[in-house]
């Protein structure tokens, strides 16, 4: 299959490339790794006009600790570059376990954080464990920048609140009191398949009690969703097996899965009910996020 015709613009700096989206409007897309957008062009579902290559903005890459601010992700780090991420192997290292299930080896090395989380497929392995560390994303545009927690990103299937001419930009995981957490999603196929239903899990633990919990569902809902119910379930009770199962319960009744090919919504909500409490017993038992 071959490409469309399209005009392409490779700008140095976030700025111009802001700028030419506002000037070529709907006709234009963003795109950096592109493995869904050139994917898409190929079978014909998606022709835009105009690209505008983020390639050259070599700040967005970037991996780093901020003292005060947490960790920032540029937001054309790698899946890969997650996953090989010291600075996440010693903060969070969840967040590079979680990358590591995602796709083939030859997609993690293209594809792209910010491509991952402006896509907004529900079934995204890296929102939910994120959402789980309280990340946040910085948008920038012609009008200036702004901050969001990640959560508020998501508006619907493959929707989000990002405006026509926002590059979002990075994303930070801020300093917390988390001791420990994880992600556990199932496939239909040993590595690397899309998530028939994902969990991720952060919690703090202190003498065998849960002091603070936060649970998100993947793959189940238009958005990646908080167990909001779940989470004060836990809050404030000490950890047994009993627990962790009533918490497993009570976040199956708190999705709307649908059903397709890959599963029925009875499934999906049997799965989060099994993945919440495995994802809060190795959370639980990891000790370090």
């Amino acid at each position: 299959m071959y490409l469309p015709d399209f005009e392409y613009y490779a700008p140095d700096s976030v700025q111009e490339a802001c700028k030419l989206k506002a000037e070529f409007g709907p006709r234009a897309m963003f795109f950096s790794g592109g493995t869904d957008i050139m994917h898409k062009m190929k079978i014909g579902t998606l022709a835009p006009e105009i690209l505008i290559s983020l390639k050259n903005l070599e700040a967005l890459k970037k991996i780093e600790y901020v003292p005060g601010k947490g960790v920032v992700i540029g937001a054309r780090a790698t899946h890969n570059d997650l996953v090989n991420s010291e600075i996440l192997h010693k903060k969070y290292m969840s967040v590079s376990e979680a990358a590591h299930q995602m796709a083939a080896n030859q997609v993690r090395n293209i594809g792209t954080v910010g491509g991952n989380l402006i896509n907004a497929v529900p079934s995204a392995d890296l929102p939910p464990i994120l959402m789980a560390l309280d990340a946040s994303v910085k948008l920038v545009g012609t009008k200036g920048e702004r901050v969001i927690p990640l959560e508020e990103l998501f508006t619907g299937v493959c929707k989000t609140c990002c405006c026509d001419d926002e590059i979002l930009t990075e994303i930070i995981i801020p300093d917390q009191k988390m001791t420990g957490s994880t992600y556990i999603k199932f496939g239909l196929r040993r590595s690397g398949a899309l998530a028939v239903a994902g969990v991720a899990v952060a919690v703090e633990v202190d003498k065998d009690v849960i002091k603070d919990a936060r649970i998100v569902l993947g793959a189940v809902y238009i958005t990646p969703k908080r167990a909001i119910e779940s989470e004060k379930f836990l809050i404030g009770e000490k950890i047994s097996d009993e627990l962790l199962a009533e918490a497993g319960k009570i976040s199956c009744t708190e999705c709307k899965p649908i059903s397709d090919m890959r599963g029925s919504a009875e499934y999906r909500q049997n799965l989060v009910e099994v993945l919440t409490k495995r994802a809060l017993r190795k959370a639980i038992d990891k000790g370090h996020v």
